[in-house]
């Protein structure tokens, strides 16, 4: 498949994309709010792109991405991307100080200050922020509601013993504690400092509890200074703490498998977190030649990523446990929190990678792509053979009036036109459509069991709920063939199959082909049962009185309206130019009708 099929399947959803040339290496790596129209804007005719960019792609042979929830992730994912890989055609974002981080320093009294650069000396480091201004308000807080230093003195016991600094204007005015002149113990200093950690990690909704409680205390005290405080406060946080998944840098160090399966077909998603970054990120397909248990398919996975990029992280995040265990590593399973967000954001991607995965096979082996989809419909509906010949019906009225039915075919999952059958409901009156369905269901196979008895359909889908299912059953069951084929119904609503006899409906996959081949035949013979009856209306709309008058055929009146002009002309006409026109007898008829 070429690069400029394979940026036809991308989707619209915000992401980062990486070019590969022909040896595999990566030579850029871009962000997008949506994939698929910041790709294609690269493939252009030449004379629209510059220099450096027609260059660009003509090196490209490959093209490969990750989806993710926001334009903010895709911001620092592109990032750690750009640090990994360093792209020969990427400019932008190379430089490690690119996005600011907070950093909680080692020190005796800690510093909490904005970084752009990270460094190995045991120093605490969280984000990074993609808003240097967001950053910098969430300082701002800190030292407002905690008197921290922000001097970088060098500040240790025989400092402060032997009177070495002056307090600065901070101390003064009540925003540093004074711990350079010992007015502040070690152990209460560092309380503060990871009551900051405890908020940087995500505590927020802690600390805002707390200035609940506080605003609370402080208003039944009639000290309403300290409870607006407290509430503003709280509002800052509620207002400013919105943390990114790809968070709390040097804190957490994670592995995240997720799989997504797909009949014989299991599609996985490998995503490395370091530091709290996102820093690689891989698709890898499995193949099952036989049934396998989706703990054995997982295990496989763990391994071939362990063969590719190392040892793993000592906390595996998993959908489910593997059946095998690693020394060393512990595998979790979340149900909230950071690791839930990044769970989903892996299976997020492992289903783009099915979709896409799917999509080539449909174009490069269209025969095995159908094959898959009829053998993952056959399992889903329990049935004991191929569905090779699907059969849908829908009914067609306006009020009751030309009330019309459809029946479309589909053989092998693909469309019959040939076969598509068209019907005008005869012995029911009024809108009703299951009795309608009813009779169609009846005629139609009344007749195929006299001309083709071998041929009758594996699977008929009626349009509709149990209603018109069980009506349709009731045709199928006086004809005495309901054991050579499967019914269901494929309701709208909530696009649910109802089985016959089962009062619970059955929910498909909305991403699975087998619900899709469903809705394409719903929806095709709704389509032309739509087309039908719209056609009726419309001769029914032309349909003039000339036609009521006994004796008067659709030719006559052709050949009426076509000398007179039209119908009123006819009307006014005498009756002798009528008759020269058309015999004296339906002269007279038109006469007396008008």
């Amino acid at each position: 498949m070429t690069v400029r099929e394979k940026i036809e399947l991308l989707p619209h959803s915000p992401g980062v994309y990486r070019y590969y040339d022909d040896k595999g290496t990566v030579i850029y790596v871009g962000k997008a709010k949506d994939l698929y129209k910041r790709v294609h804007q690269y493939f252009v005719p030449p004379e629209r792109l510059n220099a450096k960019t027609r260059l660009l792609v003509a090196r490209i042979s490959d093209v490969q991405y990750s989806v993710v929830d926001s334009e903010a992730d895709a911001l620092l994912l592109e990032n750690n991307l750009i640090k990994q890989f360093k792209p020969r055609y990427n400019i932008l974002l190379k430089d490690s100080k690119t996005y600011p981080w907070i950093c909680v320093s080692t020190e005796m009294f800690p510093r909490v200050y904005l970084t752009r650069r990270l460094e190995k000396n045991g120093s605490r480091y969280f984000g990074p922020y993609s808003s240097a201004f967001y950053a910098r308000n969430l300082l701002d807080f800190f030292t407002r509601n905690w008197p921290l230093r922000s001097c970088r003195l060098k500040i240790d016991s025989d400092a402060i013993l032997r009177g070495k600094y002056r307090p600065c204007l901070d101390y003064h005015i009540g925003r540093c504690a004074g711990c350079c002149i010992g007015k502040v113990s070690q152990e209460e200093y560092n309380s503060w400092i990871e009551e900051i950690v405890h908020l940087l990690k995500g505590g927020v909704s802690e600390i805002i509890a707390k200035y609940k409680d506080a605003m609370l205390q402080a208003s039944e005290a009639l000290d309403f200074e300290a409870a607006q405080f407290c509430k503003q406060r709280m509002e800052a946080l509620q207002r400013h703490y919105a943390k990114s998944i790809i968070t709390s840098a040097g804190e957490r160090d994670l592995d995240v498998f997720s799989l997504v399966f797909d009949g014989s077909d299991a599609f996985g998603n490998f995503l490395r977190v370091r530091g709290g970054a996102i820093i690689q990120s891989l698709n890898l397909g499995f193949k099952m030649q036989i049934e396998e248990e989706q703990s054995a398919v997982l295990s496989s996975f763990i391994a071939e990523i362990e063969a590719k990029f190392g040892e793993l992280a000592k906390e595996v995040v998993v959908p489910f446990l593997p059946d095998v265990e690693l020394d060393g590593v512990s595998f979790t399973i979340p149900s909230r929190g950071d690791k839930l967000s990044l769970l989903d954001l892996s299976a997020k991607n492992a289903r783009e990678f099915q979709f896409n995965t799917l999509k080539q096979r449909e174009h490069t082996d269209p025969d095995a792509f159908r094959q898959g989809v009829m053998e993952e419909l056959r399992k889903a509906l329990g049935m004991n053979e191929l569905p090779r010949h699907i059969e849908c019906f829908d009914n067609s009225n306006l009020q009751g009036t030309n009330p019309v039915a459809s029946c479309v075919v589909f053989r092998d999952a693909e469309p019959s036109k040939k076969d598509y059958r068209r019907f005008k409901v005869k012995t029911v009156i009024g809108a009703n459509d299951y009795a309608s369905m009813k009779e169609i269901v009846n005629r139609r196979y009344s007749r195929m069991l006299d001309e083709a008895p071998d041929d009758l359909p594996q699977l008929v889908v009626i349009d509709g709920g149990a209603g018109q299912l069980n009506f349709a059953w009731q045709a199928i069951c006086e004809l005495g063939i309901q054991d050579k084929m499967t019914v269901v119904g494929l309701a709208k609503r909530l696009e649910e199959v109802i089985r016959v006899g089962d009062p619970y409906p059955l929910f498909l996959d909305r991403n699975s082909q087998a619900l899709k081949l469903l809705q394409r035949a719903r929806d095709e013979a709704h389509r032309f049962g739509i087309t039908f009856h719209r056609s009726l209306r419309s001769k029914a709309a032309v349909h003039s009185t000339l036609r009521d008058i006994p004796g008067i055929g659709p030719r006559t009146e052709e050949r009426l309206l076509l000398h007179f002009g039209s119908l009123a002309r006819v009307m006014a006409a005498s009756e002798e130019d009528v008759a020269a026109l058309v015999g004296p007898k339906l002269a007279r008829q038109i006469a007396e009708n008008k």
